[in-house]
């Protein structure tokens, strides 16, 4: 089939999909299986593979499942199967996928200058998920903006870097491998091309914090970099009225700088009569904050996974785990839900009724719907993982990292994945497709409509607990 019938084909389906009686989260769920179909046909195309290369179905369906979740994870040497033309097609995929396929497809309707209808705006929410229509197409147009500016500016500065440390023989490698690391760290997509991730910049200090950076651009949440956005602008014009930031973008903030200092402070002491043995303070610490933000996501590293003792490779386990905030780039649990838990627990600790924070209440309905995903969760990465200590021969901490990883779309592997068998690829593969729909979304996808209340309630009875 030619690409432009591929492409005619897909979007006839996506017309189907929008006017069809399935709920929004069914469409959007459609969405993202269609987007995997088209990047498993297209990854097999022999334009983007090095000539004579030949990869099974299985291992090109799991790399484009990989791909559209931004994982990372692959059962083969990128560097050995793709060629150049191959890398940039990764490099469209990683957009499509991190930003997600409702904010791609609005942005070519704002660029055509076409109509957003109330079923559009809909799946947006949805997809963004969003509490309400109003202000979800601003959200897109500012946020895509701002990720391909800071995408433009780092790739630059990346390319500039290579070329002249040395490290790119010619200013078209060095433009290459510069904008391919500042779109695999905004994208959190962790796909290793070189075969040796950044293990050979482990020690320059200054572009491992510009990494971290683009990193945290990408799993903060795309609201809250809308808000940001809006303060600084708010601050420009200095209006009398002080600049409120919602709750989401509270917790979100403070969850993720929460994780990441905690992180950091548990990795180092860890490590530090083991692998950072050899470290000076400062590389040791650097290194504990790479590792603290880069397991929430990205997939990168700066050293084998291997050298690291199993009570880190558990904590980094816990971190995949966790995720990155809602409405960004990544999968996971996502930080708001562990957050909203503790101060669940911390309230119920405290003899309070309500969750309360920053001078608001959380509702009843996200404080249920965070511990539902939480178990939710657990129990789907608990019984893969027993599942493949069936199935494969690996040992039971390579197999927690690599559900977790698959779970919380990060990438990282004790070099596994390509020796999986057949039943633990569709294992991780699925995880990695439930990782980035949402827990939440992947049980709602079962339920068609929303059903109204039934408007009666049983008697209240009391029972022993603990």
């Amino acid at each position: 089939m030619q690409p432009f019938h591929l492409f005619n084909t897909a979007k006839k389906l996506f017309k189907k999909l929008v006017t069809s009686r399935l709920s929004s989260i069914q469409i959007i769920v459609s969405y993202y299986l269609l987007m995997t179909l088209l990047a498993f046909i297209l990854l097999s195309l022999p334009f983007f593979r090095k000539t004579g290369v030949q990869t099974s179905f299985l291992d090109m369906l799991f790399m484009a499942i990989s791909t559209v979740s931004v994982t990372g994870l692959s059962t083969f040497t990128i560097s050995e199967v793709f060629n150049h033309q191959g890398v940039v097609l990764l490099e469209v995929l990683f957009q499509i996928g991190g930003l997600g396929i409702m904010m791609i497809s609005t942005l070519f309707f704002l660029v055509s200058r076409r109509k957003i209808t109330l079923k559009q705006r809909q799946l947006i929410m949805t997809d963004m998920n969003q509490p309400r229509l109003s202000g979800t197409v601003r959200l897109i147009r500012t946020t895509v903006l701002i990720l391909i500016w800071v995408q433009l500016l780092f790739g630059l500065l990346f390319s500039l870097y290579f070329y002249l440390s040395g490290h790119m023989k010619n200013i078209q490698s060095a433009l290459f491998y510069g904008f391919y690391q500042a779109i695999s760290a905004v994208t959190n997509s962790g796909f290793d091309i070189t075969g040796d991730s950044l293990i050979p910049y482990q020690q320059n200090y200054l572009f491992l914090l510009l990494i971290m950076f683009l990193i945290f651009i990408g799993g903060i949440g795309f609201p809250v970099i809308l808000e940001v956005k809006e303060w600084l602008f708010y601050k420009r014009k200095k209006r009398a009225l002080p600049f409120r930031f919602s709750l989401f973008s509270k917790l979100a903030l403070s969850s993720f700088v929460f994780l990441f200092i905690g992180g950091t402070l548990v990795i180092y002491f860890l490590e530090k009569n083991h692998l950072f043995a050899q470290m000076d303070l400062t590389q040791g610490s650097v290194t504990s904050m790479f590792y603290s933000m880069t397991t929430r996501n990205a997939g990168l590293q700066i050293n084998d996974l291997n050298l690291f003792q199993p009570a880190t490779l558990l904590f980094f386990s816990i971190l995949m785990f966790i995720g990155c905030s809602p409405s960004s780039v990544g999968g996971g649990v996502r930080t708001t839900t562990i957050m909203i838990i503790g101060l669940y627990l911390l309230s119920f600790i405290k003899g309070k009724e309500h969750v309360n924070i920053f001078g608001r209440r959380i509702d009843e309905d996200d404080v249920q719907k965070s511990l539902v995903v939480f178990i939710l969760s657990f129990l789907l990465c608990f019984l893969s993982v027993i599942i493949l200590s069936i199935t494969e021969s690996h040992s039971l901490l390579a197999l927690i990292v690599e559900v977790t990883s698959a779970f919380g779309t990060t990438g990282l592997s004790l070099g596994i994945t390509g020796d999986l068998s057949w039943i633990g690829k569709l294992i991780i593969a699925a995880l990695m497709f439930i990782g980035r729909i949402g827990m939440l979304y992947t049980l709602m996808l079962f339920v068609p409509k929303e059903k109204k209340d039934i408007g009666y309630t049983y008697p209240t009875e009391k029972i022993i607990i603990g």
